[in-house]
C-alpha cells in the first residue's frame, strides 16, 4: 500500500517545480481549464498582456481584451474540443508577431482535454526579416524583367540595323554610314545597361536602388537619346512642360519608368495621323505627378487594367514582351505611389504617375 505522505511530498514536489518552471521560464503562457477559467501564467505573459495575480480564477471571457486579439477564445474552444494542437501566428495591437501555440492538456484517466497551455513565442524580427526578403526578392525580379525588357529596344534594333547593311549596296556610303550609326547606338546602350547593373551590383545592398534629388529634364533627355533611332524613324514629335523639376526618387528607376511610357506611346502611335506625344510634370499634395499624353491607338475601356498585367500585350498589334507597364506599376506601387490611365480607343491616351513627396 501506498504511503499517502509519500504521496502528498511527491506532489508537493512536482508542484513546486512546475512554480519554479512558471517562474523562471522567459516565455509568456497561460493555463487555462476546459471552463475558460485562467488558472496560472507565466510572468512574462503577466507583462506582455497586462495581466494581474488578481485574474486567477477568472473566465478569460472576463478579461479577453487584455490579449490583444478577438479570437482567442474560440481558438481555445477548438482545442479543446477537438483534442489537437493550434499554431497560428498573431499580430497585437502595439504591431508585435508572435507565434501563438494552444496545446490541450489531457487527463490521464478519462483521456479528456482538462484545458489548454497557450504559449507565445515573439517573432516580430523574424517576420520583418521575412517581408525584408520579400521586398528584396521583389526587386531583384523587377531588376532582371526591367533589363530583359530594356534590353530588347536595342537588340532589336540591332537586328533590323544589320539586316538593313546586308541589303544595301556596297557603293551606297550615305545609307551604308546612316545604318552603321544606328548599330552603334544599339551598342552603346546595351553597354549602358551593362554598366549600371555593374554599379548597382557594387552598392553596398545588392539590388537596392538608391534614392536621390533629380532633374527630370535630365532623365527625359537621357530617354530622348536612348530612343533618338525610334524617334527618328517614327517621326513622332515630343513636347514637354516640366513645371516642377526636382524630384527624390531612384534614378534607374525614374528613367525606366519613363523610358516605357514614351517607348510604348511610340510604339502604339496611330497610322492615321502624326504621332504626337506631350509630357508634363507638376507638383499635386504630397505628389510629383508626371503625365504623358499621346495621339495614338489608345485602349479600350474594358482593358485598361489588364495593360498593367504581367506579360499582357495588345493583340493585333506591334510586338512586346508585356511586362513594360507591369514594370511601372510595381516600381510606382513599391514606392508608395500611383499610375492611372485615362484613354479613348482611338483617340489616345493618358499615363498619370503620382510620385510621393517626403
Amino acid at each position: 500500500m501506498v504511503d499517502k505522505d509519500d504521496q502528498i511530498e511527491k506532489l508537493t514536489i512536482l508542484n513546486n517545480e512546475l512554480e519554479n518552471y512558471f517562474r523562471n521560464t522567459i516565455i509568456p503562457q497561460l493555463f487555462v481549464d476546459a471552463d475558460l477559467i485562467l488558472r496560472k501564467f507565466t510572468p512574462p505573459a503577466m507583462k506582455q498582456f497586462s495581466l494581474s495575480k488578481s485574474d486567477v480564477g477568472k473566465s478569460i471571457r472576463d478579461i479577453k481584451e487584455n490579449f490583444r486579439f478577438p479570437s482567442i477564445i474560440d481558438n481555445i474552444q477548438q482545442v479543446i474540443d477537438s483534442n489537437e494542437i493550434l499554431e497560428k501566428e498573431i499580430q497585437t495591437t502595439d504591431f508585435r508577431w508572435f507565434q501563438m501555440n494552444i496545446i490541450p492538456y489531457v487527463a490521464r484517466q478519462d483521456k479528456k482535454t482538462d484545458g489548454v497551455i497557450i504559449t507565445f513565442v515573439e517573432i516580430t524580427m523574424r517576420i520583418k526579416d521575412l517581408k525584408d526578403l520579400e521586398k528584396l526578392i521583389s526587386d531583384h525580379e523587377t531588376l532582371l524583367d526591367t533589363l530583359s525588357h530594356d534590353f530588347k529596344t536595342p537588340l532589336t534594333s540591332l537586328a533590323l540595323s544589320i539586316q538593313a547593311l546586308k541589303r544595301t549596296p556596297a557603293n551606297d556610303a550615305e545609307k551604308f554610314g546612316s545604318l552603321l550609326q544606328k548599330v552603334e547606338n544599339g551598342v552603346k546602350n546595351m553597354q549602358r545597361i551593362v554598366i549600371e547593373l555593374t554599379d548597382i551590383r557594387h552598392q553596398e545592398h545588392k539590388y537596392r536602388a538608391e534614392e536621390e534629388l533629380l532633374n527630370f529634364e535630365h532623365i527625359l533627355e537621357d530617354v530622348r537619346l536612348t530612343l533618338s533611332d525610334l524617334i527618328s524613324d517614327s517621326g513622332v514629335i515630343i513636347r514637354s512642360e516640366v513645371i516642377n523639376s526636382e524630384v527624390v526618387f531612384s534614378r534607374r528607376k525614374l528613367r525606366s519608368i519613363i523610358y516605357n511610357l514614351i517607348n510604348n506611346a511610340i510604339k502604339f502611335r496611330s497610322p492615321d495621323r502624326k504621332p504626337e506625344i506631350f509630357i508634363r510634370t507638376e507638383r499635386q499634395d504630397n505628389f510629383f505627378v508626371i503625365s504623358i499624353k499621346d495621339n495614338g491607338i489608345g485602349v479600350d475601356e474594358k482593358m485598361q487594367d489588364a495593360v498593367f498585367a504581367k506579360y499582357y500585350r495588345v493583340q493585333n498589334t506591334v510586338e512586346g514582351s508585356g511586362i513594360g507597364l507591369y514594370l511601372v506599376k510595381e516600381m510606382v506601387k513599391n514606392a508608395g505611389g500611383d499610375i492611372l490611365l485615362q484613354s479613348n480607343e482611338g483617340q489616345g491616351s493618358e499615363f498619370k504617375v503620382y510620385l510621393k513627396v517626403g
